[in-house]
């Protein structure tokens, strides 16, 4: 009997990007997930399924088994409490950053060096957390799920964590960006008893896009 080898992908950009990248691996859906109602789609290869689902999901998905393989952005996995999975291939795609920003009225009398109590905003508490408590700095964290900009604006917080791009949305609402934290993109994750069982099946998959990625850079 053929395995089954189930590949969870995030909504959103993830999606967008990681469809062309998987095409490139010879993995394709018959249907398109940016249109289809269906949450769980066969591909053009026989055993190799797609599942749909929110990026915060993808790792519990994974660790647990309910997918094989995942691809979810940097910061869900540097934000996810679990094990049972490991990270396997940077593919390279949804670039962005992680990053403290804060209105450009601080920012102009601001020194980061001199921080020692900060009121953030985010929706990474964890990872805002671990970054400025290895810094010695306290932090009071507000977490939010949508409109971080908005937080410095109505007195929520003083500074936000968030992924940035291009940074349109921070200068549109008077923020500046003030202090790195880390590189984003999608990450492949695999589910480490699954690596086991189905290594065959799986390791067909991985190499594919290995070599995707590869022939991408």
């Amino acid at each position: 009997m053929r395995e089954t080898v189930n590949i969870a992908l995030s909504k959103g950009r993830i999606l967008e990007e990681g469809l062309p990248l998987l095409a490139r691996a010879g993995v394709v859906p018959v249907e398109d997930p940016l249109t289809s109602r269906r949450l769980v789609l066969e591909t053009n290869r026989p055993g190799v399924k797609i599942t749909v689902i929110r990026a915060q999901d993808v790792p519990t998905y994974v660790q647990f088994g309910a997918a094989d393989l995942g691809v979810a952005g940097k910061d869900v996995l540097m934000e996810y409490d679990g094990d049972g999975l490991c990270e396997l291939l940077d593919l390279g795609i949804a670039r962005c950053k992680l990053m403290v920003a804060e209105p450009a009225s601080l920012a102009s009398h601001d020194d980061p060096r001199a921080w020692t109590r900060l009121r953030i905003a985010t929706k990474y508490p964890r990872t805002t957390r671990r970054h400025f408590a290895a810094k010695g700095i306290q932090t009071d964290i507000i977490k939010l799920y949508g409109s971080m900009e908005l937080a410095p604006l109505v007195g929520l917080s003083d500074r936000i964590v968030d992924l940035v791009s291009t940074g349109k949305t921070l200068r549109a609402n008077g923020l500046v960006e003030v202090e790195h934290i880390a590189d984003i993109s999608a990450w492949l994750v695999a589910n480490r008893a699954a690596l086991k069982m189905k290594r065959a099946a799986m390791k067909d998959v991985i190499d594919r896009l290995q070599e995707a990625v590869g022939h991408n850079a």
